[in-house]
């Protein structure tokens, strides 16, 4: 039998992955002397709170059910892996990364691949989740690929 989740469990990793991405940003925009800098990661850090809103306000429209493996606390042990492994790892993680970042351009560039490590994670769940709620990882991505045009956007200037 394969393994699958429903919406409901994608949402709650993606606002885990969200988390661990603000708590990056707010530890750039915390660390940062240029006001210029500082302003734009706390937009970044302001936008995956956002995104966390989005997707927690999505949980009314999915499904809500049991794991189809009857050993729950492995399958909410597994999903809890997948939020740590996934892009920063966890919150604590971010803001030592964020720690070790030399220059805006570095975190602009972690940022990017951290988005762009998100849209990859996100469209190979699509084959974990079921057909009926694909549709919600459709949102997802279409969420992380705008933050991604925003972080290009801030490249650029």
């Amino acid at each position: 039998m394969g393994l699958f989740f429903t919406g409901k469990e994608l949402v709650n990793v993606a606002v885990g992955i969200e988390r661990n991405g603000a708590a990056f940003y707010d530890a750039i925009s915390a660390s940062s002397k240029d006001d210029t800098v500082r302003n734009a990661f706390q937009y970044l850090a302001d936008s995956e709170r956002e995104h966390i809103d989005i997707f927690q306000k999505m949980l009314s429209s999915v499904e809500v059910s049991q794991p189809i493996d009857t050993y729950t606390e492995e399958y909410e042990t597994y999903l809890q892996s997948l939020i740590d492994s996934a892009v920063f790892g966890n919150e604590q993680e971010a803001k030592d990364m964020a720690s070790r970042v030399g220059s805006a351009d570095e975190a602009i560039q972690i940022g990017l691949t951290a988005e762009k490590e998100s849209i990859l994670f996100y469209s190979a769940m699509q084959d974990l989740i079921r057909r009926s709620e694909q549709e919600v990882i459709s949102e997802i991505i279409d969420e992380e690929k705008s933050h991604l045009r925003q972080l290009l956007n801030l490249k650029e200037k």
